[in-house]
């Protein structure tokens, strides 16, 4: 087994990820020459913007996994969503329209975006809300939230009440600026960190690409440390998908 990519945006146009297919295999022929075996789709579930639910996210998935096979990409792809913090989050658990990432020790877990911005006043109050049913938020790339980068003490609730965190490979080699990379070195080193993935939504700016950030996180941590957070982490969450 390769390499497991848990965050990008590689289902055909159902987001501001891949345009359409031809994209889609483009970029999944580019993970599978870096190492990644397994990779889950998390397109956007943002109210009014990418209204996606699972009757958008499947058919794209069977579209991207016949593609896959046509082209003879060897690449094992299922399918959750990155989810936008607000209200509407809890409509849709409760109306079990919510794709979610994979397992952690017995609880459901879904990866959860906040808006680039900041956290959202009384965040950590949603968050409680969905631990208290079982269901345990990943967030998404935190060190690249200007409110956490200004003050990293605003991810401390959250991850006292168990959140994961899951920060973005290019972080960590400086693709996204040099508070992102200080705060994305700091959380690694402190440990606080479950997985790299790499938000992929294009092969320019935003591919997706793994490898090169697990050599500079081994700088950090090790190379078996490193390994982990691509390889047995992500696999202990998402190997729900691929029995």
């Amino acid at each position: 087994m390769g390499m497991i990519d848990l965050h990008n945006h590689l289902l055909p146009g159902i987001d501001d990820g891949a345009e359409d297919v031809a994209t889609s295999v483009e970029l999944a022929r580019m993970a599978v020459a870096d190492g990644i075996s397994h990779l889950v789709c998390t397109p956007h579930i943002h109210h009014g913007r990418y209204d996606n639910t699972p009757a958008t996210i499947d058919p794209a998935l069977a579209v991207f996994r016949a593609a896959l096979v046509e082209a003879g990409v060897a690449l094992q792809v299922s399918s959750a969503a990155e989810v936008r913090f607000g209200l509407e989050l809890m409509e849709g658990i409760a109306r079990g329209v919510i794709p979610f990432l994979g397992e952690w020790e017995g609880q459901k877990v879904l990866l959860l975006e906040f808006p680039h911005s900041e956290v959202p006043f009384g965040a950590e109050k949603l968050t409680q809300w969905m631990i208290q049913r079982g269901i345990l938020p990943m967030i998404a790339h935190p060190e690249r939230n200007k409110g956490i980068m200004k003050s990293p003490a605003k991810l401390k609730p959250f991850l006292q009440q168990g959140c994961l965190l899951q920060v973005t490979a290019a972080s960590v080699t400086g693709g996204f600026g040099e508070t992102a990379r200080a705060l994305a070195s700091e959380l690694l080193t402190e440990g606080k960190v479950t997985v790299l993935a790499s938000d992929a939504h294009n092969s320019t700016h935003r591919p997706p690409l793994l490898r090169e950030s697990v050599h500079a996180a081994a700088q950090l941590l090790g190379e078996r440390r490193a390994a982990e957070l691509v390889t047995t982490h992500p696999w202990k969450l998402a190997q729900v998908h691929f029995r």
